[in-house]
């Protein structure tokens, strides 16, 4: 079948290993089913796995993508959620299994025809979303609202810096916040990125780095060392970050002193349950937010996809359609 995947890994230059031809047809094991794949979407993950990360070279060749929508094996209009793991093993939450994995890690992912999933894992797509719509919530937008609710606690009225505005994660966040009642600032180098996320939702949208007219509850990360240094200083006595993501760098300097001084709480956040992606697809069902797309292409040019992310110069998701 046709497939998006990683034939080799490569550090320094991602893209040579990405290939575009055919693979397999998905194998379903007892308890799972497969999808036929109507859209699914970009994420820095995908390109992460072209570098090596979270994967090794004896798991190639792996095919890519965690998102997908599209008909399961009865015809039904479904929404993948892309974490694999049990959640009894992780007392009631699958991301806390200790052998969960993300579709495209060690099962093969959603840049196909088709893709083996769980039978759990299929949740039902609401009629008022596109298939490209739903391909950019189980990856980019579940991680965004479990920061807000399940692990960042945010209550409506709370004010929420987003840094770096224009990524996936960020604009659902932007979104997200605005439909939960929240106050939400944002930053970003970029002017256009800047209107962007105003227009998405944001209340106010600020320069990375610039000093905020009053302390905020909590910042939404995802940027990691250029901006650590802004988001700590950001937040009011008691504000917490939440962390999911460092795509400038993992290791900035902890500035543990106001961690401590000033009772800081930073809190990791990886994807979320499916009950999460449940309730979020309510809650956008019930007030009409939709992920903001900056392109749908076929997948068949899953190339120029991955350049365009990997440049950084997107505001809202990338789709690739079958």
């Amino acid at each position: 079948m046709f497939a998006v995947y990683a034939a080799s890994i490569d550090a320094e230059n991602p893209l040579t290993g990405l290939v575009i031809g055919e693979q397999p047809e998905p194998e379903a094991p007892e308890g799972w089913t497969t999808v036929e794949v109507k859209a699914a979407s970009l994420n820095h993950h995908d390109l992460w796995t072209l570098r090596g990360v979270g994967i090794t070279e004896d798991r190639l060749p792996m095919i890519l993508g965690c998102d997908a929508a599209g008909l399961d094996e009865e015809g039904r209009e479904v929404i993948v959620h892309a974490v694999i793991g049990d959640p009894a093993a992780g007392g009631g939450d699958e991301t806390l299994d200790p052998k969960r994995s993300l579709l495209s890690e060690v099962h093969p992912g959603t840049f196909a025809e088709r893709v083996a999933v769980p039978k759990r894992n299929l949740v039902a797509k609401p009629e008022s979303m596109t298939f490209a719509e739903a391909a950019c919530l189980p990856t980019a937008w579940l991680t965004a609202y479990r920061m807000l609710t399940t692990r960042g606690g945010l209550q409506p009225g709370e004010t929420v810096l987003v840094q770096g505005a224009g990524g996936g994660v960020a604009t659902a966040a932007i979104a997200l916040g605005k439909a939960l009642g929240l106050r939400v600032w944002a930053t970003s180098r970029d002017e256009a990125k800047r209107a962007a996320a105003v227009e998405l939702g944001a209340d106010e949208a600020f320069e990375s780095g610039a000093r905020l007219p009053e302390k905020v509850d909590a910042v939404i990360e995802t940027v990691g060392q250029a901006t650590w240094s802004h988001s700590l200083k950001s937040m009011r006595p008691g504000g917490r970050v939440i962390v999911s993501g460092s795509t400038s760098g993992p290791n900035p300097p902890s500035d543990l002193a106001r961690v401590f001084f000033l009772q800081l709480s930073v809190i990791g956040s990886t994807m979320g349950t499916r009950d999460e992606l449940e309730s979020m697809i309510e809650l956008m069902d019930r007030t009409g937010v939709r992920p903001q797309i900056a392109a749908e292409m076929s997948m068949d040019d899953a190339l120029d996809a991955f350049v365009a992310m990997s440049t950084g110069d997107v505001v809202g998701k990338l789709v690739l359609t079958r």
